[in-house]
Protein backbone atom coordinates (compact mmCIF):
# COMPACT_ATOMS: atom_id res chain seq x y z
CA UNK A 1 0.00 0.00 0.00
CA UNK A 2 3.12 2.19 1.06
CA UNK A 3 5.62 3.67 -1.87
CA UNK A 4 8.68 5.30 -1.56
CA UNK A 5 9.30 8.15 -3.61
CA UNK A 6 12.48 10.45 -4.02
CA UNK A 7 12.80 12.82 -1.56
CA UNK A 8 14.83 15.95 -3.05
CA UNK A 9 15.08 17.52 -6.17
CA UNK A 10 17.25 20.48 -7.43
CA UNK A 11 19.36 22.83 -5.98
CA UNK A 12 16.68 23.30 -3.76
CA UNK A 13 16.44 19.74 -2.29
CA UNK A 14 19.87 19.32 -1.94
CA UNK A 15 20.34 22.32 0.09
CA UNK A 16 17.50 20.94 2.55
CA UNK A 17 18.76 17.41 2.87
CA UNK A 18 20.73 17.15 5.88
CA UNK A 19 17.41 18.79 7.23
CA UNK A 20 15.30 16.22 5.62
CA UNK A 21 17.53 13.06 6.79
CA UNK A 22 15.59 13.81 9.81
CA UNK A 23 12.27 13.22 8.57
CA UNK A 24 12.13 9.10 9.37
CA UNK A 25 9.01 8.14 6.77
CA UNK A 26 8.49 11.60 5.65
CA UNK A 27 8.53 10.52 2.00
CA UNK A 28 6.26 7.76 2.13
CA UNK A 29 2.98 8.55 0.58
CA UNK A 30 0.37 6.27 0.08
CA UNK A 31 -1.09 4.64 -3.32
CA UNK A 32 -4.31 4.83 -3.68
CA UNK A 33 -4.26 3.77 -7.53
CA UNK A 34 -6.25 0.76 -7.50
CA UNK A 35 -9.23 2.28 -5.37
CA UNK A 36 -12.49 2.43 -7.12
CA UNK A 37 -13.47 5.79 -9.01
CA UNK A 38 -15.92 7.77 -8.03
CA UNK A 39 -18.29 9.92 -10.81
CA UNK A 40 -18.69 13.00 -9.32
CA UNK A 41 -19.28 14.81 -12.54
CA UNK A 42 -23.00 16.05 -12.16
CA UNK A 43 -21.71 18.30 -9.05
CA UNK A 44 -21.66 21.57 -9.34
CA UNK A 45 -18.48 23.14 -8.67
CA UNK A 46 -17.47 26.30 -7.13
CA UNK A 47 -14.64 28.13 -6.62
CA UNK A 48 -13.11 30.58 -3.95
CA UNK A 49 -10.42 32.61 -3.68
CA UNK A 50 -9.02 32.15 -0.32
CA UNK A 51 -7.99 35.64 1.86
CA UNK A 52 -5.63 36.72 4.50
CA UNK A 53 -6.78 35.99 8.13
CA UNK A 54 -8.44 37.35 9.98
CA UNK A 55 -10.61 37.92 7.35
CA UNK A 56 -12.47 35.40 5.74
CA UNK A 57 -13.52 34.35 1.91
CA UNK A 58 -17.02 35.54 0.89
CA UNK A 59 -19.64 31.99 1.91
CA UNK A 60 -22.97 31.74 1.94
CA UNK A 61 -24.17 30.30 5.81
CA UNK A 62 -26.79 28.29 4.53
CA UNK A 63 -26.51 26.00 1.25
CA UNK A 64 -28.34 24.63 -1.45
CA UNK A 65 -30.10 20.54 -1.17
CA UNK A 66 -27.06 19.25 -3.38
CA UNK A 67 -23.48 19.07 -2.25
CA UNK A 68 -20.64 21.10 -4.33
CA UNK A 69 -17.28 20.17 -5.04
CA UNK A 70 -15.61 23.39 -3.51
CA UNK A 71 -12.09 24.35 -4.70
CA UNK A 72 -9.17 26.36 -3.36
CA UNK A 73 -5.85 26.95 -4.44
CA UNK A 74 -3.33 27.50 -1.63
CA UNK A 75 0.91 28.25 -2.02
CA UNK A 76 3.28 26.86 0.70
CA UNK A 77 5.69 29.92 1.23
CA UNK A 78 8.91 30.04 3.43
CA UNK A 79 10.27 33.42 4.49
CA UNK A 80 11.44 35.55 7.00
CA UNK A 81 8.46 36.99 9.35
CA UNK A 82 9.21 39.85 12.00
CA UNK A 83 7.27 38.48 14.71
CA UNK A 84 8.48 41.19 17.19
CA UNK A 85 11.28 43.57 17.26
CA UNK A 86 14.57 42.55 17.10
CA UNK A 87 12.44 38.55 16.80
CA UNK A 88 12.99 36.98 13.84
CA UNK A 89 11.22 33.73 12.62
CA UNK A 90 12.30 31.21 9.41
CA UNK A 91 8.42 31.13 8.86
CA UNK A 92 6.91 28.42 6.67
CA UNK A 93 3.62 29.48 5.30
CA UNK A 94 0.32 28.42 3.81
CA UNK A 95 -0.64 31.12 1.38
CA UNK A 96 2.34 33.77 2.91
CA UNK A 97 0.20 33.90 6.03
CA UNK A 98 0.31 33.16 10.14
CA UNK A 99 -1.86 31.41 10.15
CA UNK A 100 -2.62 29.75 6.97
CA UNK A 101 -6.42 30.93 5.01
CA UNK A 102 -10.11 30.09 6.69
CA UNK A 103 -11.56 28.12 4.44
CA UNK A 104 -15.68 27.45 4.64
CA UNK A 105 -17.67 24.65 3.22
CA UNK A 106 -20.77 23.10 4.18
CA UNK A 107 -21.62 19.59 5.42
CA UNK A 108 -21.58 17.11 2.62
CA UNK A 109 -19.33 19.04 0.28
CA UNK A 110 -15.86 18.16 -1.38
CA UNK A 111 -13.17 20.26 -0.67
CA UNK A 112 -10.63 20.33 -3.42
CA UNK A 113 -7.25 21.72 -2.97
CA UNK A 114 -4.37 22.51 -5.29
CA UNK A 115 -1.43 22.92 -2.76
CA UNK A 116 1.42 24.59 -4.77
CA UNK A 117 4.98 23.97 -2.98
CA UNK A 118 7.01 27.29 -4.46
CA UNK A 119 9.87 26.24 -6.38
CA UNK A 120 12.72 28.39 -4.32
CA UNK A 121 11.16 26.54 -1.32
CA UNK A 122 14.15 24.12 0.97
CA UNK A 123 11.44 21.35 2.28
CA UNK A 124 8.99 19.05 1.57
CA UNK A 125 5.45 20.08 3.18
CA UNK A 126 2.08 18.76 2.89
CA UNK A 127 -1.41 19.45 4.60
CA UNK A 128 -3.49 17.29 7.42
CA UNK A 129 -6.98 18.20 7.59
CA UNK A 130 -8.22 17.17 10.35
CA UNK A 131 -11.63 17.51 9.01
CA UNK A 132 -10.88 15.00 6.79
CA UNK A 133 -11.13 10.85 6.92
CA UNK A 134 -8.35 8.49 6.25
CA UNK A 135 -4.94 9.14 4.42
CA UNK A 136 -3.18 10.79 7.85
CA UNK A 137 -6.12 13.71 6.91
CA UNK A 138 -4.91 13.39 3.70
CA UNK A 139 -1.06 14.16 4.73
CA UNK A 140 0.09 10.57 3.14
CA UNK A 141 -1.77 12.01 -0.15
CA UNK A 142 -0.01 15.82 -0.63
CA UNK A 143 3.08 15.29 0.11
CA UNK A 144 5.17 17.51 -2.54
CA UNK A 145 8.73 18.92 -2.92
CA UNK A 146 9.82 22.12 -4.05
CA UNK A 147 8.54 22.77 -7.77
CA UNK A 148 6.00 20.10 -7.50
CA UNK A 149 2.27 20.78 -6.32
CA UNK A 150 -0.73 18.41 -5.61
CA UNK A 151 -4.73 18.49 -5.55
CA UNK A 152 -6.22 16.56 -2.84
CA UNK A 153 -10.59 16.29 -2.52
CA UNK A 154 -12.17 14.80 0.49
CA UNK A 155 -15.94 14.75 1.75
CA UNK A 156 -16.56 17.34 4.51
CA UNK A 157 -19.25 14.87 6.24
CA UNK A 158 -18.55 16.54 9.88
CA UNK A 159 -19.91 19.78 10.80
CA UNK A 160 -17.70 22.01 13.08
CA UNK A 161 -14.60 24.18 12.81
CA UNK A 162 -11.50 22.13 12.39
CA UNK A 163 -7.62 22.96 12.07
CA UNK A 164 -4.95 21.69 9.05
CA UNK A 165 -1.57 21.69 9.24
CA UNK A 166 1.77 20.51 7.82
CA UNK A 167 2.72 17.32 9.00
CA UNK A 168 5.63 15.34 6.51
CA UNK A 169 7.00 13.45 8.98
CA UNK A 170 8.82 12.76 12.27
CA UNK A 171 10.99 15.90 13.80
CA UNK A 172 9.43 17.68 10.99
CA UNK A 173 5.44 17.93 11.85
CA UNK A 174 6.05 20.13 15.55
CA UNK A 175 8.91 21.62 14.07
CA UNK A 176 6.66 23.06 10.70
CA UNK A 177 3.47 23.83 12.89
CA UNK A 178 5.43 26.26 15.33
CA UNK A 179 7.21 27.96 12.50
CA UNK A 180 3.81 28.93 11.10
CA UNK A 181 2.07 25.78 9.20
CA UNK A 182 -1.06 25.84 10.28
CA UNK A 183 -4.81 27.07 9.79
CA UNK A 184 -8.29 26.11 9.94
CA UNK A 185 -11.29 24.62 8.07
CA UNK A 186 -15.40 25.66 9.01
CA UNK A 187 -17.57 23.24 7.88
CA UNK A 188 -20.95 24.65 8.27
CA UNK A 189 -24.35 22.85 8.66
CA UNK A 190 -26.27 22.55 5.06
CA UNK A 191 -29.15 24.72 6.98
CA UNK A 192 -26.61 27.31 8.77
CA UNK A 193 -25.88 27.17 13.01
CA UNK A 194 -28.35 27.08 15.41
CA UNK A 195 -28.05 27.80 18.98
CA UNK A 196 -28.86 25.55 21.96
CA UNK A 197 -32.36 25.57 21.63
CA UNK A 198 -32.08 24.48 17.94
CA UNK A 199 -33.44 28.05 16.96
CA UNK A 200 -31.66 29.10 12.99
CA UNK A 201 -28.39 31.80 13.84
CA UNK A 202 -26.83 33.84 11.96
CA UNK A 203 -23.66 36.26 11.92
CA UNK A 204 -22.80 39.46 10.22
CA UNK A 205 -19.12 38.67 9.92
CA UNK A 206 -16.52 36.47 10.82
CA UNK A 207 -13.15 37.13 12.20
CA UNK A 208 -10.53 33.98 12.15
CA UNK A 209 -7.88 34.49 14.96
CA UNK A 210 -5.12 31.52 14.69
CA UNK A 211 -2.96 31.40 17.89
CA UNK A 212 0.79 30.48 17.20
CA UNK A 213 3.48 29.92 20.07
CA UNK A 214 6.93 30.20 18.51
CA UNK A 215 10.39 29.09 19.80
CA UNK A 216 13.26 31.79 18.62
CA UNK A 217 16.66 30.79 19.58
CA UNK A 218 18.84 33.93 21.56
CA UNK A 219 22.45 34.23 21.54
CA UNK A 220 24.91 34.05 24.36
CA UNK A 221 24.53 37.94 25.11
CA UNK A 222 20.04 37.18 25.29
CA UNK A 223 19.54 38.50 21.93
CA UNK A 224 17.10 36.98 19.28
CA UNK A 225 19.05 34.73 16.72
CA UNK A 226 18.81 35.56 12.70
CA UNK A 227 19.20 32.78 10.35
CA UNK A 228 19.76 32.96 6.90
CA UNK A 229 16.97 30.35 5.81
CA UNK A 230 15.06 27.90 7.20
CA UNK A 231 17.49 25.10 7.16
CA UNK A 232 19.86 27.01 8.86
CA UNK A 233 17.19 27.87 12.08
CA UNK A 234 16.64 24.26 12.90
CA UNK A 235 18.73 22.87 15.31
CA UNK A 236 18.92 26.29 17.82
CA UNK A 237 15.31 26.28 17.01
CA UNK A 238 14.79 22.46 17.74
CA UNK A 239 16.57 23.18 21.11
CA UNK A 240 14.12 25.31 22.32
CA UNK A 241 10.92 23.84 20.76
CA UNK A 242 11.97 20.64 23.67
CA UNK A 243 12.12 23.21 26.11
CA UNK A 244 8.47 23.53 25.67
CA UNK A 245 8.73 27.28 27.01
CA UNK A 246 7.36 29.49 23.91
CA UNK A 247 9.27 32.64 23.30
CA UNK A 248 6.12 34.48 22.02
CA UNK A 249 2.42 33.37 21.94
CA UNK A 250 0.33 35.34 19.66
CA UNK A 251 -2.40 35.97 17.32
CA UNK A 252 -1.94 36.06 13.56
CA UNK A 253 1.38 35.47 13.20
CA UNK A 254 3.24 38.53 15.01
CA UNK A 255 2.91 40.55 18.23
CA UNK A 256 0.60 43.41 17.97
CA UNK A 257 -0.86 42.55 14.37
CA UNK A 258 -4.44 42.74 15.96
CA UNK A 259 -3.90 46.22 17.38
CA UNK A 260 -3.70 49.63 16.36
CA UNK A 261 -3.87 49.91 13.04
CA UNK A 262 -4.75 46.13 12.58
CA UNK A 263 -7.46 46.11 14.71
CA UNK A 264 -10.74 44.50 14.37
CA UNK A 265 -13.96 46.74 13.60
CA UNK A 266 -17.24 46.00 14.09
CA UNK A 267 -20.45 48.20 14.92
CA UNK A 268 -22.79 48.38 17.82
CA UNK A 269 -25.63 45.53 17.38
CA UNK A 270 -23.25 43.64 15.26
CA UNK A 271 -23.13 39.62 15.17
CA UNK A 272 -19.71 38.90 14.77
CA UNK A 273 -19.04 34.44 14.87
CA UNK A 274 -15.03 34.85 16.45
CA UNK A 275 -13.35 31.23 14.97
CA UNK A 276 -10.38 30.82 17.04
CA UNK A 277 -7.32 27.77 16.34
CA UNK A 278 -4.48 26.62 17.95
CA UNK A 279 -2.69 23.39 16.57
CA UNK A 280 -0.32 22.79 19.29
CA UNK A 281 -1.30 24.50 22.74
CA UNK A 282 -4.34 24.96 24.81
CA UNK A 283 -5.63 27.97 24.78
CA UNK A 284 -8.31 30.23 26.84
CA UNK A 285 -9.83 32.70 24.95
CA UNK A 286 -11.66 35.18 26.53
CA UNK A 287 -13.12 39.08 25.45
CA UNK A 288 -12.48 41.34 27.59
CA UNK A 289 -15.90 43.29 28.38
CA UNK A 290 -17.45 41.43 26.43
CA UNK A 291 -18.96 37.37 26.84
CA UNK A 292 -19.36 34.35 24.70
CA UNK A 293 -23.32 34.45 23.56
CA UNK A 294 -23.00 31.14 21.86
CA UNK A 295 -19.49 29.33 22.10
CA UNK A 296 -19.01 25.70 20.22
CA UNK A 297 -15.90 25.53 22.32
CA UNK A 298 -14.89 22.35 21.03
CA UNK A 299 -16.23 23.52 17.72
CA UNK A 300 -18.78 20.90 16.02
CA UNK A 301 -22.04 22.39 15.13
CA UNK A 302 -23.34 18.87 15.56
CA UNK A 303 -23.09 19.62 19.32
CA UNK A 304 -25.46 22.90 21.09
CA UNK A 305 -23.52 25.63 22.10
CA UNK A 306 -23.09 26.88 25.69
CA UNK A 307 -24.08 30.33 26.15
CA UNK A 308 -22.76 33.39 27.84
CA UNK A 309 -19.26 31.49 28.72
CA UNK A 310 -16.39 34.17 30.25
CA UNK A 311 -13.91 32.49 28.95
CA UNK A 312 -13.72 29.16 27.14
CA UNK A 313 -10.62 26.75 26.15
CA UNK A 314 -9.62 25.60 23.09
CA UNK A 315 -7.85 22.05 23.17
CA UNK A 316 -4.41 22.06 21.41
CA UNK A 317 -4.82 20.60 18.13
CA UNK A 318 -8.39 22.23 17.53
CA UNK A 319 -10.44 25.13 16.30
CA UNK A 320 -13.63 26.26 18.21
CA UNK A 321 -16.06 29.41 17.30
CA UNK A 322 -17.73 31.71 19.72
CA UNK A 323 -20.91 34.49 18.55
CA UNK A 324 -21.02 37.54 20.41
CA UNK A 325 -23.27 40.35 19.37
CA UNK A 326 -21.66 43.54 20.05
CA UNK A 327 -23.96 46.17 22.75
CA UNK A 328 -21.71 48.61 23.88
CA UNK A 329 -19.37 50.77 21.39
CA UNK A 330 -15.29 51.27 22.41
CA UNK A 331 -12.36 48.87 21.99
CA UNK A 332 -12.55 45.01 23.30
CA UNK A 333 -9.64 43.03 23.89
CA UNK A 334 -9.46 39.62 22.85
CA UNK A 335 -7.09 37.95 24.69
CA UNK A 336 -5.59 34.57 25.35
CA UNK A 337 -6.48 34.24 29.79
CA UNK A 338 -3.12 33.29 30.27
CA UNK A 339 -2.54 36.85 30.76
CA UNK A 340 1.07 36.38 30.97
CA UNK A 341 1.21 34.86 27.20
CA UNK A 342 -1.38 37.55 26.29
CA UNK A 343 0.48 40.74 27.67
CA UNK A 344 4.03 39.68 27.96
CA UNK A 345 4.19 37.34 25.07
CA UNK A 346 1.61 38.73 22.75
CA UNK A 347 -1.74 36.68 22.27
CA UNK A 348 -3.66 39.94 22.06
CA UNK A 349 -6.23 41.54 19.84
CA UNK A 350 -8.45 44.46 19.87
CA UNK A 351 -11.70 45.06 18.59
CA UNK A 352 -12.94 48.52 17.75
CA UNK A 353 -16.63 48.89 17.92
CA UNK A 354 -18.76 52.19 16.53
CA UNK A 355 -22.38 52.76 18.03
CA UNK A 356 -23.87 55.48 21.07
CA UNK A 357 -23.13 54.08 24.36
CA UNK A 358 -25.49 52.70 26.89
CA UNK A 359 -25.73 53.98 30.22
CA UNK A 360 -28.54 51.01 30.95
CA UNK A 361 -25.68 48.72 30.88
CA UNK A 362 -22.59 50.52 32.62
CA UNK A 363 -22.36 54.39 33.83
CA UNK A 364 -20.03 56.23 35.39
CA UNK A 365 -21.70 57.45 38.29
CA UNK A 366 -18.95 59.39 39.52
CA UNK A 367 -15.54 60.08 37.65
CA UNK A 368 -12.54 59.48 39.80
CA UNK A 369 -11.74 61.81 42.60
CA UNK A 370 -10.12 62.34 45.57
CA UNK A 371 -11.64 62.16 48.93
CA UNK A 372 -11.05 62.57 52.18
CA UNK A 373 -9.37 59.37 53.75
CA UNK A 374 -10.36 60.27 57.78
CA UNK A 375 -13.76 60.25 57.12
CA UNK A 376 -14.73 58.62 53.68
CA UNK A 377 -14.27 55.04 52.91
CA UNK A 378 -14.28 53.64 56.11
CA UNK A 379 -17.20 51.77 55.66
CA UNK A 380 -15.84 50.25 52.79
CA UNK A 381 -13.99 47.80 55.10
CA UNK A 382 -15.63 44.71 56.77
Amino acid sequence: MLTRRAALIGAAGVAAAPILAKAAKADEIMDTSMAESVDLSKLKRVKHRLVRPPMVHDHEQTAPAEPRIVEFEMQIVEKEVEVDSGAYLQAMTFNGSIPGPLMVVHEGDYVELTLYNSPENMMQHNIDFHASTGALGGGSLTLVNPGEKTTLRFKATRAGTFVYHCAPGGPMIPWHVVSGMSGAIMVLPRDGLKDDRGNPVSYDKVFYIGENDFYIPKDENGDYKRFSDVGESYPDTLEVMNGLIPSHVVFNGKVGSLTGDGALHANQGEKVLFVHSQANRDSRPHLIGGHGDLVWETGKFANPPERDLETWFIRGGSAGAMLYEFLQPGVYAYVNHNLIEAVNLGATAHVVVEGTWNNDLMEQVQAPTEYDAAYEGKTALP
